[in-house]
C-alpha cells in the first residue's frame, strides 16, 4: 500500500525526520510519501498557526493524495483531519488520535508529553472531541519550542523523561504518548528509562493506517463525513489544474 504522510508545518528537516520514522514503522511492502505543505507556518504553536496549517495541509492532501491508500497528518491537534475525512475517499488518520487509541490498549490511563504549555489546551480539546479525554490523566510540556526539539535529542529525551516521570508518579499514567511529531523516533529511549509503554504517534498512525487498509475499511460517508456540497470557493482552488506545481518532501 501507499501512505501519504503530511508534516503539518513547512520545516523540511522535520518532514525528513517524520518520513524516516514512518518508513521505519511501516511494513516492507508499504510505500511512504513524506510531504511538506506549499504554505503555512514553520511550526504550529498558536491558534492562528493551527488554522493556517490546516488549510496548507488540506491543500497538500488534495494535490498529492491521489494514488495513495491512506493519509496521515503528523501533528498534534486538529489540523484539518475532519475536513479531509469529508473530502477524501481514503482513510485519514492523525497522530493525536492514533497515539491515544494505542495507549488505551496498553494501560488503563495515559499521559501526553508535549512541547510548550500553550499547546496543552488544544491537545486536551482534541482528546475530548475524540472521546479519549477521560482516559488521559494529564498533558504536560517540556517547555521547548517545536523547532528546538531536534537540536539536542539527548536533552529532549531527558526532558521527556522528567515530565513523563511526573505523569506516571503524580498522575497515575500507565502509558505515555509523545505529543509532537518532532519527537518521532524517541519513544524507545524514553520507555527504556521509565519502564512504561511510550507511544510514538507517527509509528502508531502508520500501523493503524495499514490495518484499516488491509481490513478493507474506509471512512463512513453516510452522515458526518458525507461529501461537502459542490459549490464555488472564491479566490483559491483546492484542486490543481493541469500544469500546477505540486508540493514535494522539502
Amino acid at each position: 500500500m501507499r501512505i501519504l504522510v503530511i508534516n503539518v508545518n513547512t520545516t523540511a528537516s522535520m518532514t525528513r525526520a517524520i518520513g524516516a520514522q514512518a518508513v521505519a514503522a511501516a511494513s516492507s511492502d508499504t510505500e511512504i510519501t513524506a510531504a511538506t505543505p506549499r504554505f503555512g507556518p514553520a511550526s504550529v504553536e498558536s491558534i492562528f498557526e493551527s488554522h493556517l496549517a490546516a488549510v496548507g495541509v488540506i491543500d497538500c492532501a488534495q494535490r498529492q493524495a491521489e494514488g495513495h491508500d491512506a493519509v496521515i497528518l503528523a501533528g498534534f491537534g486538529e489540523l484539518g483531519r475532519e475536513a479531509l475525512q469529508e473530502m477524501l475517499d481514503i482513510p485519514v488518520i492523525d497522530i493525536t488520535e492514533a497515539a491515544a487509541h494505542v495507549a488505551c490498549l496498553l494501560g488503563k490511563s495515559f499521559g501526553v508529553v508535549t512541547t510548550t504549555d500553550r499547546a496543552i489546551p488544544a491537545i486536551e480539546d482534541r482528546l475530548l472531541i475524540d472521546g479519549l479525554r477521560s482516559r488521559c490523566v494529564g498533558v504536560r510540556a517540556v517547555e521547548r519550542p517545536v523547532l528546538e526539539i531536534g537540536d539536542d535529542l539527548a536533552l529532549t529525551v531527558d526532558e521527556i523523561v522528567r515530565v513523563g516521570s511526573g505523569l506516571i508518579h503524580d498522575e497515575g499514567a500507565e502509558a505515555l504518548c509523545l505529543g509532537c511529531a518532532g519527537m518521532a523516533g524517541l519513544s524507545q529511549r524514553v520507555s527504556d528509562v521509565l519502564h512504561v509503554p511510550v507511544v510514538d504517534g507517527v509509528a502508531a498512525a502508520v500501523r493503524l493506517a495499514e490495518s484499516v487498509h488491509h481490513l478493507g475499511l474506509r471512512t463512513s460517508k453516510i452522515r458526518f463525513y458525507a461529501p461537502s456540497p459542490d459549490k464555488a470557493i472564491a479566490g483559491w482552488r483546492f484542486i490543481p489544474s493541469a500544469g500546477d506545481e505540486t508540493s514535494g518532501d522539502g
